[in-house]
């Protein structure tokens, strides 16, 4: 594909952005009562996170999820450390990820002073492959004494965290039946899927717990933020608890029974949340009209455009498209920044930063081939 080709692109994305120069990748949109529910969090000093934005966004959060608890959280990596903790993973424990993540699926694990293990992903949802899974397992795993050990390292393996990347989600159905039979819990990275349903139900809700995101480029935000997401009373009242400076609860004394994190979200960052939720159905249309107008479009031009897996409701939160090779790659996203279209590269895979390169990795052709074609393009909700 040669600059041409590249600029008819181009052409179309600033169609659908007409009134953006540079076009962002995914910029965030203020189209409701945030101002307004701002100001009220100045007027009566409630700005920390005892306000009743904080309750409110908890209970939107719930109710769009169907998860019976909801905690608010600083930001997703702490949503997840939070989560890790809480579920009982001890340190040294292994947690089974994908290679192809965020930065913060592997930091979270690491956080709760657990060890990531990576396995390949799927091509068709771009998330951890469940033949991955099992075939790891049934070459490392062995259970003993009540527990999953891993036959390499000695140690215990006490959880699966697949991620939902782009916003698709992983076949949940099958990785569940994987972690129930070797009697591992499974914790959802969502951070990403705000909206998506698995044969419909809602990501972060198929297994122990769940996490969410609201960072700033995401369809909901609050400028940073995360939630936790379960079904499991005593998991999200011990996260809770953990987060809130592992204070008991009482009218003026100040007592911790154990070493907390001060890690809940302030409910100045709640009442921007609140005033998304309200029009968060017409933001996940708008994002999956940009999607199928994207879809027509690339059919077009015969170049490959991710959509949503089998059994899948996607929230679209980045539109992929695929290039040949990383020369192409690489080529396309040097001529789209230097144009006014920001476009990205997926994340380097986790297992080749320096952090995370002593730690056991399976085979990963798929994470790697994806690594070298994946190009996210302008995914922002679109104003007219």
């Amino acid at each position: 594909m040669d600059n041409t080709h590249f600029e008819e692109i181009l052409q179309f994305i600033r169609t659908l952005y007409p009134n953006e120069n540079p076009v962002p990748l995914h910029a965030p949109r203020f189209l409701g009562r945030e101002k307004e529910y701002l100001t009220q969090c100045i007027e009566t000093t409630y700005v920390s996170y005892v306000g009743q934005f904080v309750t409110d966004f908890e209970e939107h959060i719930k109710k769009l999820t169907g998860a019976h608890y909801a905690v608010a959280i600083a930001n997703g990596t702490a949503a997840l450390h939070m989560t890790l903790l809480a579920a009982g993973v001890q340190p040294g424990n292994e947690v089974i990820t994908q290679a192809l993540t965020f930065v913060a699926t592997a930091a979270g694990i690491k956080h709760a002073l657990a060890e990531p293990v990576f396995i390949d992903v799927e091509a068709e949802t771009l998330g951890m492959s469940p033949e991955a899974l099992k075939a790891f397992l049934v070459e490392n795993a062995s259970y003993k004494n009540g527990a999953t050990i891993n036959k390499k390292t000695g140690k215990r393996i006490a959880a699966v965290v697949p991620m939902h990347t782009f916003g698709h989600p992983v076949r949940l159905e099958e990785i569940s039946a994987i972690c129930d039979e070797y009697g591992l819990m499974l914790i959802e990275d969502a951070a990403e899927s705000l909206g998506s349903t698995y044969k419909g139900k809602h990501t972060g809700t198929w297994g122990r717990a769940g996490i969410l995101s609201f960072n700033g480029n995401k369809p909901v935000t609050t400028g940073g933020g995360g939630m936790i997401i379960s079904n499991d009373e005593a998991l999200a009242e011990k996260a809770r608890h953990l987060s809130t400076t592992a204070k008991r609860k009482h009218p003026w004394q100040f007592y911790h029974d154990e070493v907390g994190y001060n890690l809940r979200l302030p409910n100045i960052n709640a009442a921007v949340g609140c005033a998304q939720m309200e029009y968060f159905d017409s933001t996940i249309k708008n994002k999956r009209e940009t999607a199928e107008m994207y879809k027509a479009f690339f059919s077009n031009m015969n170049i490959p455009f991710f959509t949503e897996p089998q059994d899948c409701h996607s929230n679209y939160w980045l539109n992929v498209m695929f290039l040949n090779d990383r020369e192409e790659r690489d080529a396309f996203l040097e001529y789209s920044n230097a144009n006014g279209i920001q476009t990205r590269p997926v994340w380097q895979l986790i297992p080749a930063l320096p952090p995370y390169a002593s730690c056991q990795c399976d085979p990963i052709p798929i994470a790697k081939d994806l690594e070298d074609r994946i190009v996210n393009i302008p995914s922002s909700v679109r104003i007219f």
